[in-house]
Order: structure tokens, then sequence, then C-alpha cells
């Protein structure tokens, strides 16, 4: 009985899942005879488009599954506007390598600096480097927390944002903390100590977060874990959204306002 090879050999290969190969077995086979390969480097080129497509697809659904509110990347964020934001720093931190040790970053400053923007390149980075990432909103983390526990299934929800690599949180500050959505908050975060890491954006110095989550105490026991091992990138510059309307001639640039002072604390960012 005559065997049709062609189709047999498509069956084995989706018998051992090898898509890749599969689908492109002819043009793979024409590159190889193009190229005279030997049997050897002909296996290592299957092989190596097979790696790239797998991959490619665990990039894509890491993507899907880590919940980024929009598509940022490292190479589109204005590192000349933003000076006080160490290209480097933030090149070593992209590779992933501080999610092993369980370190957390904390991207601090005002409204429209970068904060969001870095972290969702960042995130998007580390999943290309073959780290799980999950984004969330300070405010949606707080109120599904909160939500959990009223329903009796907080440790299923804890899990849920304990499980990922990396951690995101956005926007912390922005809003003040219940005092019992900062204990869970803690618990969260105590949880993920030196076990997870965790990037968190905010508007308010460090020495705000007392007012942040309503409890001095709290705060103290929050930073103490996120601080014990940390990247504190500070930003400080000017909104991207009123530079722009500035350069368009909507926004004259405001001259300083007199007899007023500002003051800045150790540890405050801006991004």
């Amino acid at each position: 009985m005559l065997i049709d090879t062609h189709a047999h050999l498509e069956r084995m290969l989706t018998r051992l899942k090898l898509t890749a190969i599969r689908d492109q077995l002819d043009s793979l086979l024409d590159e190889a005879g193009r190229r005279d390969l030997t049997i050897r480097e002909a296996l290592t080129l299957f092989c190596e488009r097979e790696i790239a497509r797998k991959d490619q697809r665990r990039i894509e659904m890491a993507f899907g599954l880590a919940k980024f509110p929009f598509a940022r990347d490292l190479a589109g964020f204005d590192f000349e506007a933003q000076p006080s934001v160490d290209r480097h720093q933030v090149r070593e931190l992209a590779t992933g390598r501080f999610i092993a040790n369980g370190e957390a970053i904390l991207l601090l400053g005002p409204p429209g600096v970068g904060k969001t923007h870095l972290a969702v390149a960042l995130g998007r980075e580390v999943i290309v480097a073959g780290y799980t990432v999950l984004f969330t909103s300070a405010t949606a983390l707080v109120a599904n927390l909160a939500k959990a526990h009223a329903d009796g299934r907080f440790d299923e929800r804890l899990l849920h944002y304990a499980k990922p690599k990396l951690l995101i949180v956005d926007e912390l500050g922005y809003l003040p903390f219940e005092q019992d959505a900062a204990h869970l908050f803690f618990q969260l975060v105590s949880r993920r100590y030196e076990r997870g890491a965790m990037l968190v954006t905010s508007n308010r110095a460090i020495g705000e977060w007392g007012s942040v989550f309503g409890d001095p105490v709290v705060a103290t026991a929050i930073l103490d874990r996120l601080l014990h091992h940390s990247h504190v990138i500070t930003i400080r510059g000017e909104s991207y959204r009123l530079r722009e309307k500035r350069r368009s001639g909507l926004l004259q640039k405001a001259a300083p306002a007199p007899h007023i002072t500002t003051s800045t604390s150790e540890g405050v960012s801006s991004s």
C-alpha cells in the first residue's frame, strides 16, 4: 500500500505539536535546499522556526492576560524630555532580573509625566523575557479585594493577585483608601514580599502615603516591605499633555506664583 509521505509527515508533526514546522514545511524544505544545508543544519533551522512561533504565541497570550490599558514601549518614551529618568537604569530593569529577587519598583511623580507609560513598557519587556505580568489600577485592585472579602472569597482573590511574577499597581494615591481597604492591600503586599515583584506608580511622595492609606502605621508597614528591595525612579518634568497643548498654542506657560514655596520629601519621584 502506497503511503502519502507528505500527509503522513504532517500528521506526525501535528501529533508532536510542531505546528510551525508543519505549516511552513514546504518553504522550510525549499530554504534548506537553496542554502545546501546539512541534515543537522536543516533540523536546527526547523527547530528555530518552531521555537519562534511558540514564543510569539506565548507573548501574545501573556499580553492579553496582563490586561494592559494600552500598548506602550520603551522606544516611545521621551527620555530627552524627562532627563531625571536614568535610561540605563530603565534598560536594566527591562531585563526582568529584579523579578527573580522579588524586588519592587516605585515610579513617583505628578500626573502626565510618563509613569504609566513606563509601567506598561516595562511590563511588556519582562513578558518578552519570559515572566508573567498583571496590570491593575489601585482603585480596581482595592475594590476587588474588598468585594472578595465581603463575599468570603478573599483568599481566592489574594491568590489571583499573588500569582503573576510581576504585579503592576497603577495610580496609587489618586484616591485615599478606606482603612479596611488599606489592611487588605497590606495583606497583598505581605503575600508578595520577597516572592513576587511589584511595580507601583503614584503621584504622591512616599512621605504622604500615611494619608493615602488613612493609617500611618499601615503605611509604614507597607513601605517597609516595598522599600526593602526597591528601585525608586523619580521623574521631575512637565506633563506631556500640557507640553503638547503649549506647543500648539492652546496653553500659555504659567508665570511662577509669588509668595508660594514648595517643599519636597526624600524619595519623592515624579513620573
